[in-house]
């Protein structure tokens, strides 16, 4: 798989599909904890006919990186991806913490970003004192422990405990240091005030039994964009794995309707 070095992390990425396919190349970028292989179903789909980039995340995944990152750094690396692979213009696709990641890039760079899907994403995270509290008191047990409660709980209820423990696993291989600093900054993330400045048409999926971020919070930010449409699916907050042929039909006919 071809790497690219940035900043002293080592991102590693796909690039695939045809370069004079249908329509803008589309990006996709993962949550916390996760990597690029969240969008397999995606890939498999769109890279027959158009052009589509995923990366590891610095940290994450098969990518290293030096220091400990910020949503905004993440941004940059994405960008920095894409300006390498002489991609000006594109389709971005986020979840979670990804979802994050491409608001700061559509704030900061509206002309290159041609549409936006966030899955299970969200401008700002607001939750109860005692809620506040219960997150960050779990900051405080064992790392393995932590993780475990995040994930678990990022799945609907009733969903394949082997498969749940996988994810668990994989998750626990992110180094700790970028998972607890990035854990506050998405915390700490609040793009809520200007989300009416991002003209750009954008998608916002989410699953209907999403705790980590709830619906009613993804809606409260759907009434801020100028341009959003929405759609819920019978999934937890790992809507990727739980319901990816779902996903990716509703990404497919946003993508290719008319503006």
């Amino acid at each position: 798989m071809p790497q690219l070095e940035v900043d002293g992390a080592t991102l590693t990425y796909d690039d695939e599909g045809p370069r004079d396919g249908d329509g803008v190349p589309l990006v996709f970028v993962h949550g916390w904890t996760a990597n690029r292989h969240r969008w397999d179903h995606q890939l498999a789909h769109f890279a027959g006919r158009r052009r589509v980039i995923r990366l590891d995340l610095r940290g994450h995944g098969e990518s290293g990186g030096a220091g400990v990152p910020t949503i905004e750094d993440l941004a940059r690396d994405v960008l920095a991806l894409l300006d390498h692979l002489e991609i000006e213009r594109f389709a971005l696709v986020g979840h979670s913490m990804g979802g994050m990641i491409s608001q700061t890039i559509a704030l900061s760079h509206p002309a290159r970003v041609e549409r936006m899907v966030l899955v299970c994403s969200i401008g700002r995270m607001t939750y109860s004192r005692g809620r506040g509290l219960l997150m960050a008191a779990s900051t405080l047990a064992p790392f393995k422990l932590f993780i475990a409660a995040n994930i678990q709980r990022a799945f609907s209820p009733g969903y394949p405990r082997d498969e749940v423990r996988a994810h668990i696993r994989a998750s626990a291989g992110t180094p700790r240091e970028v998972v607890m600093t990035l854990y506050g900054a998405m915390r700490a993330f609040d793009v809520l005030d200007r989300v009416g400045e991002i003209r750009t048409p954008t998608l916002m999926v989410h699953g209907y039994h999403d705790i980590q971020l709830p619906v009613r919070q993804m809606l409260r930010m759907a009434k801020a964009y100028p341009d959003a449409t929405v759609r819920i699916l019978d999934a937890g907050h790992e809507l990727p794995v739980e319901k990816p042929a779902e996903l990716t039909s509703a990404l497919d006919r946003f993508l290719t309707a008319k503006s």
